[in-house]
C-alpha cells in the first residue's frame, strides 16, 4: 500500500523523536480513551494475548517499553498479581497520567530513551510493547536493546498495527484510518494532527513477515506472529536465548 508522506504529518528521521515526544504529550490524557474509539474496545483483548504469549511466570519481572499510561503493565498485574511490572517511556506527561490510574495497583514508571534503557543486562522475564515500535527510527536497534535486558529464555513481544495484505481490505483500511480517525482524533481529542500521523506511522510500517525478520537480526530466536482483527494488527514474540 502506498500513499503520499505529508511533510507536514511524517516528520523528517531526525526529527522525529522531538515530533513524537510532543505530540503524545498534548494528546497524552485523552490517550486511552481513544485507544478504546479506536478499536472498537478491541485493544483491550490484543494487550491481554500479548501477555499471555509474552508469559511473564509468577513473581517474575516485566518491562512495559513506550509504555504510554501503563495499560499493558496494569493489565499484567491485574492478572498476574505477584509479578513486578515497570513501565518506561520516553514522553513524561504520558506516564503522569498513568500514575495511580489503577486503584489497589502500584505501578513506577521510569523516563527512559528506548534505545538506552537504565536497566542491567538480563533483568526482565518479559519486555513488551504496544503500539511504540513504529515511533522508533532504528527498529533494529530498539529489539537488540529490549534483547539485552530480557533474561535468556525470556520473551520480547511487541503488538503493532500493520498495512493489510488483503487487497479487498485496503479501500476500507484507508478510508478508516486516513479519513476517520484523524476526524474522530479532532472532536474527542481535539488535536487532529496527531491522529492524522498515527495512521501515517504504519504505512510504510513492515509487513509480519519483515517485521519477524527485523527481530531475528536484533537477535531474538523462534520469532513468531499472530495476526489480529483480518490482519491489520499483528503481535510477534521473539525468545531470547
Amino acid at each position: 500500500m502506498t500513499t503520499t508522506k505529508p511533510s507536514s504529518i511524517l516528520p523528517d528521521l531526525a526529527e522525529k523523536p522531538v515530533f513524537v515526544n510532543r505530540m503524545f504529550a498534548r494528546i497524552a490524557p485523552t490517550y486511552d480513551l481513544m485507544n478504546r474509539l479506536m478499536t472498537f474496545g478491541q485493544d483491550q483483548s490484543w494487550r491481554r494475548e500479548l501477555l499471555r504469549l509474552a508469559a511473564t511466570p509468577p513473581h517474575g519481572r516485566l518491562l512495559d517499553v513506550g509504555s504510554g499510561t501503563g495499560d499493558i503493565a496494569y493489565t499484567e498485574l491485574r492478572r498476574n498479581p505477584s509479578v513486578q511490572a515497570v513501565g518506561s517511556d520516553f514522553t513524561y506527561e504520558m506516564m503522569a497520567a498513568g500514575v495511580g490510574k489503577e486503584a489497589g495497583l502500584f505501578l513506577p514508571f521510569v523516563q527512559a530513551d528506548t534505545f538506552a534503557l537504565p536497566f542491567a543486562d538480563n533483568t526482565f522475564d518479559a519486555v513488551v510493547s504496544g503500539f511504540m515500535v513504529r515511533n522508533v527510527v532504528d527498529r533494529v536497534a530498539a529489539f537488540r536493546e529490549m534483547a539485552r535486558i530480557t533474561k535468556p529464555g525470556g520473551r520480547v513481544a511487541c503488538l503493532e498495527t500493520t498495512p493489510p495484505t488483503n487487497a479487498l481490505l485496503t479501500p476500507l483500511f484507508r478510508l478508516y484510518f486516513f479519513r476517520i480517525v484523524p476526524l474522530i482524533g479532532g472532536l474527542v481529542a481535539g488535536d487532529r494532527q496527531a491522529y492524522a500521523y498515527l495512521p501515517h506511522s504504519t504505512v510504510d510500517f513492515p509487513e509480519p513477515l519483515e517485521l519477524m525478520r527485523i527481530m531475528e537480526q536484533a537477535g531474538l530466536h523462534h520469532v513468531f506472529f499472530v495476526e489480529k482483527m483480518f490482519g491489520t494488527v499483528a503481535i510477534h514474540v521473539g525468545t531470547k536465548l
